[in-house]
């Protein structure tokens, strides 16, 4: 597999088998597997079950993991048994909503049983052996080995390269609401025909949505939150966008282009204006692109010697939560940098404040090994190059957060910044750090 599939460690016979499917994928592009099943026993279940978040939220039936836990030989056997006999079936998803973007909108969110993700992981653990020997370069969200600083990365040194662009970024309405289920089935026949994964995985897409007290069996679409979910959407835009991409749009340009994507979202750089406007499709897959989040923006570095962009109007997109624009480095040289993204800015500062709110009577020591936890996960995402002016000024804004909270404890016990300055001093908030091996100066 040559580091394409990796992870924690795992059983010598599951990754036996796993690399055997691989290399099979890898020497014969063009081959569909008939035979897959027979790979996922108790053993490979149980690995699955290792791989699947144990304190997630629970599903329609309110099982945890722990509950699982306490019977499961048993019950992975007899989950076995009705995955092989086609007797297994796929409890519908309890939908919740988390925010989205700023926060004025919501995204919805399946969560499926516990059980039925220890299903998906297996499943998806054998169709990633299969396809990522296809799946392009240009492609980075929920590949194992691949992360969305990979992106961000390779995104910068490609622009950097051409000196930037034409940027066309693109963004697919409601994409996970709108797959094509048909299309989707299409697709796997080129590749995988095992009788027991597709009727499981038709199951699953056919399994329906549970809010509230209403069940509603939507005919297009996979529930995000699902773990077989990303896997199946990879491979319909490997062939609906990266595939097209790379092989017919590439070769047909006449200036230099690439493009990075991460799961619905992606960026097109052209060094040509009329290869850029060239770009229009998807609607035969059945998709649709964002009104408002699609864009054409001239990304060029600015003349040399001016102190000014090329043009006029706005000089930046976002990606990944992060704005990239011009700026100058510290030698003086003009170069893309990457800052918070101002919506990302203000949805992280919003939850700060709603649980600071939640927490503000519980014991300070608490609130503060909490809260420093939280940072540190804020700062393994958006601590990279160039960021540390967002990191120091979040930090700023965070503080000032747990002050006002902590002076709503109570009308007495009043929380003056002298005071504040004090507890600080015994419960001191990390300084901003990068992630490992890189600097945020």
């Amino acid at each position: 597999m040559e580091g394409k599939i990796t992870g924690t460690p795992i059983s010598d016979t599951v990754s036996t088998r796993l690399q055997r499917i691989a290399e099979l994928a890898r020497e014969a592009p063009e081959r569909a597997f008939l035979s897959l099943a027979h790979h996922i026993d108790v053993e490979f279940l149980r690995e699955a079950f290792r791989r699947t978040r144990k304190d997630g939220a629970t599903g329609v039936d309110g099982q945890t993991g722990k509950d699982y836990e306490e019977h499961l030989e048993e019950n992975l056997q007899s989950l076995l048994d009705r995955f092989k006999s086609g007797g297994y079936k796929a409890p519908p998803v309890r939908r919740t909503y988390v925010p989205k973007g700023d926060g004025k909108q919501e995204r919805p969110i399946g969560i499926p049983t516990f059980e039925d993700k220890v299903l998906q992981r297996a499943v998806t653990m054998v169709l990633e052996a299969v396809y990522e020997q296809d799946f392009l370069p240009c492609s980075y969200g929920y590949r194992p080995g691949r992360s969305a600083h990979t992106a961000l990365e390779d995104l910068w040194q490609g622009l950097m390269a051409m000196g930037g662009g034409w940027v066309l970024e693109l963004d697919i309405t409601a994409f996970f609401d709108s797959l094509d289920h048909s299309r989707l089935r299409h697709i796997l026949d080129q590749r995988v025909r095992d009788g027991v994964l597709r009727r499981t995985i038709d199951k699953w897409l056919a399994a329906g949505v549970l809010e509230g007290e209403e069940l509603s069996h939507p005919d297009a679409g996979t529930p995000q939150g699902g773990v077989v979910s990303p896997c199946l959407a990879n491979v319909y835009l490997h062939d609906a966008l990266d595939t097209w991409f790379e092989k017919h749009v590439k070769p047909r340009l006449q200036g230099r282009c690439f493009m990075i994507r991460f799961a619905d979202d992606a960026v097109m750089v052209f060094s040509e204006e009329r290869d850029a406007r060239r770009m229009q499709r998807l609607g035969q897959y059945g998709l649709t692109l964002h009104p408002t989040k699609t864009r054409l923006l001239h990304f060029r570095s600015p003349l040399a010697g001016s102190d000014q962009p090329r043009d006029t109007g706005k000089q930046s997109f976002d990606f990944l939560g992060f704005t990239h624009h011009w700026a100058r480095s510290r030698r003086g040289s003009w170069v893309v940098k990457r800052k918070t993204a101002s919506s990302r800015f203000s949805r992280a500062l919003k939850r700060a404040s709603e649980w600071f709110r939640k927490v503000r009577h519980q014991p300070v020591a608490w609130q503060h090994e909490q809260l420093v936890r939280k940072l540190r996960g804020h700062d393994n995402y958006y601590g990279i190059i160039g960021n540390s002016e967002s990191l120091y000024r979040f930090r700023y804004e965070v503080r000032r957060l747990w002050r006002k909270w902590l002076d709503r404890r109570s009308d007495k016990a009043r929380m003056t910044w002298e005071r504040f300055q004090r507890l600080q001093a015994r419960f001191p908030l990390p300084s901003p750090i990068g992630r490992p091996g890189s600097a945020i100066a």
